[in-house]
């Protein structure tokens, strides 16, 4: 205990200091801090996804956000069942924010951990191992932070109301989207009130075979209001709901119960029996921000309630998530400080539909409360750092009523040095507890009584290190990275008990790189990545839930070119070469989207866009699939080529 006194002892006396040294009234001038630039933060494995990005490439699902992208990967099929990797390591062992609410996992591993419609969103950050201490607790692998876009993203200067519709219509199940945003801003006062619906049939793959229990049916509903005064004080609300329903693939399980599977296509030997399923995300949030502090004030205050919700036909969960944060932001001579705290309790609870053990339930809960402190700052005109720590006291409960406590210290530190004019150095090393996880709240005591024997707090190491180069057009970089994730506990537990206290070590080690080139009208990028996962020493299988999945070498190309004002072309291609390395062959593949948009000059707002995707109709499964080389399982392949069109009027 003694180390954690001192540890929140050195937090408070970084954060006094950063008081003390923005005692100067008014702003104080930062200069460049080379440490946040995009091609530093890059190399350190925060990428950010720019809202340029996202509309290039037109998504209409969260795997199509990230295509492109070689290090983030998303399993496929219906919305319900996609989960996103980075470096192969699920998003449930990654921080994983929605403009800036923390949010809570899936309740059923055969479903994703965060069902969000990108029809909103304006970027999202991406940290690959490395997390500053202000990105929040249980950041063992990273980050994904997702922002969605407000009324005054869509408004120009002036304009008190507009609107955005988009319809879009599509082969190969893609079926009919639609979504219509109103907006409007009045004497400091926004609003935004935007819906989705989407509906399709069952694609086919490339071998026109059809993937049954793949038809889109989503509905997604978001309410945003906002005021900000005229010295730039804001408060903020939104509220949204997200909803995958459709007709799922089941098949039978534990006491005899259907259970939907949609990340898979088939279980050998289970005939498939097809039923609706549903996931459904909640979110609530109220924030608070100063948008032009003076002197050392600049605050962020944010109050989040979100809940997941997976109707798996045998059995029930749901997940919920109430999570704050206070910060301030204080102003140093060559640098900031971000210091402050932040709390969440969440809570998983399930219920089974069968009788005797399989008609069980239970509930487990988690409460955290963090204080931390952040630096970023130019040491010289050379050398650039980002340091800092938190400290996170967690309680637990277990389902059978018995209750951990414990107290862990996070640190990280980044450099950027300037070799030459055209290259630099960036490195950075972390050590992160990522205290206490909920186990899958769907078969909380299903089958069998959940024993917390040897159950314990996770922790992770990781390390980055690399070069870029940047001349003219011309930017280049490449880096090793190292992932290590100790005694991470059995999220759904195996045995009679079920060994809740189970523990596996996670791994994730390679290289990735990047070449890109961007003129006035022509942009291309070329990423790669290999990642090698393993779990307690041995090759990770495509089913270790809640941990992640074998990659091998994946190939990511991206690029666009302005034809007139009026005509852009572009695509974007993936290349998962064969691995053999692992516990199962995983397939290579090579898949090619492309489009073209057209906005005419005589028509203010409107884009017409076609696109095609899998332009060759190549058959295969995303290499972040479940069940993919194993032979109880038919692996769900991907749609084969499909074309859309997309109307887009802004008004």
């Amino acid at each position: 205990m003694q180390l954690t006194y001192r540890s929140i002892l050195l937090l408070g006396t970084a954060l006094c200091a950063g008081m003390a040294s923005a005692q100067e009234p008014g702003p104080v001038f930062l200069g460049t801090l080379r440490i946040d630039v995009e091609a530093a933060q890059n190399l350190l494995g925060n990428d950010e996804i720019t809202e340029e990005e996202i509309e290039g490439r037109n998504p209409a699902t969260m795997a199509d956000v990230f295509a492109g992208e070689s290090s983030v990967t998303a399993s496929g099929g219906a919305a319900i069942g996609q989960k996103v990797f980075v470096n192969g390591i699920e998003e449930s062992l990654l921080s994983v924010t929605i403009d800036g609410a923390r949010q809570n996992k899936s309740a059923f591993h055969h479903t994703g951990n965060i069902l969000l419609d990108p029809a909103l969103l304006k970027s999202v950050e991406v940290s690959k191992g490395i997390a500053p201490a202000d990105a929040g607790p249980n950041a063992l692998a990273g980050g994904l932070a997702y922002t969605t876009r407000d009324a005054r993203d869509f408004l120009e200067v002036g304009d008190t109301f507009g609107g955005l519709t988009t319809l879009r219509v599509g082969s190969n199940g893609q079926g009919f989207r639609r979504s219509l945003t109103l907006f409007g801003q009045q004497g400091g006062f926004e609003w935004l009130l935007s819906g989705t619906r989407q509906t399709g049939d069952d694609y086919a793959d490339g071998d026109n075979v059809t993937v049954p229990g793949t038809e889109a049916d989503l509905g997604a509903y978001v309410l945003k209001l906002a005021h900000t005064s005229d010295t730039g004080k804001r408060l903020s609300f939104s509220a949204s709901d997200t909803k995958d329903t459709g007709i799922r693939a089941a098949q039978a399980g534990g006491g005899g119960l259907l259970f939907t599977r949609p990340d898979f296509a088939e279980v050998v030997g289970r005939p498939s029996t097809f039923v609706e399923g549903l996931s459904r995300r909640q979110s609530y949030t109220l924030t608070y921000t100063d948008e032009n502090p003076q002197g050392w004030l600049a605050p962020t205050l944010q109050l989040s309630y979100n809940e997941q919700e997976i109707d798996a036909s045998g059995v029930w969960g749901l997940n919920t998530s109430l999570s704050g944060v206070a910060k301030n932001e204080f102003q140093l001579g060559n640098g900031t400080l971000t210091a402050g705290l932040d709390f969440f309790r969440e809570t998983a609870e399930g219920e089974g539909r069968g009788t005797g053990p399989f008609g069980s339930s239970g509930e487990e809960t988690l409460t955290s409360v963090g204080i931390f402190a952040q630096a970023r700052q130019d040491l010289s005109d050379r050398l650039s750092v980002s340091y800092g720590g938190r400290v996170d006291h967690q309680e637990f409960e277990g389902a059978d009523g018995s209750k951990f406590d414990e107290t862990g210290l996070s640190v990280n530190g980044a450099l950027d040095l300037v070799l030459t004019d055209t290259l630099s150095l960036n490195a950075g090393v972390a050590s992160s507890w990522g205290g206490f996880e909920l186990g899958e709240a769907a078969l909380i005591n299903f089958g069998d009584v959940w024993d917390y024997t040897g159950f314990r707090s996770s922790r992770a190491n990781t390390a980055r290190i690399g070069l870029r180069y940047e001349s003219g057009p011309w930017a280049a970089s490449g880096a090793l990275f190292h992932t290590a994730i100790d005694d991470i506990a059995a999220v759904l537990p195996e045995g009679s008990p079920r060994a809740r206290g189970a523990l596996s070590d996670l791994t994730s080690r390679g290289f990735d790189a990047s070449l890109s080139w961007t003129g006035e009208r022509l942009f291309a990028r070329l990423n790669y990545t290999y990642a090698d996962v393993e779990v307690d020493g041995d090759p990770i299988s495509s089913t270790a839930y809640y941990l992640g999945r074998p990659m091998g070498h994946i190939f990511a190309l991206e690029a666009g070119y302005d034809v007139t004002p009026e005509w852009r072309v572009g695509g974007n291609a993936q290349v998962a070469l064969d691995n053999d390395d692992g516990a199962v062959s995983l397939p290579g593949y090579e898949v090619l989207n492309l489009y073209a948009s057209y906005k005419p000059r005589h028509v203010d707002g409107l884009e017409i866009r076609l696109d095609i995707e899998n332009l060759f109709d190549a058959t295969y499964s995303s290499r972040s699939s479940d069940g993919i080389g194993l032979p109880n399982v038919v692996a769900l392949n991907e749609p084969g080529r499909t074309i859309s069109l997309t109307a887009t009027m802004r008004f």
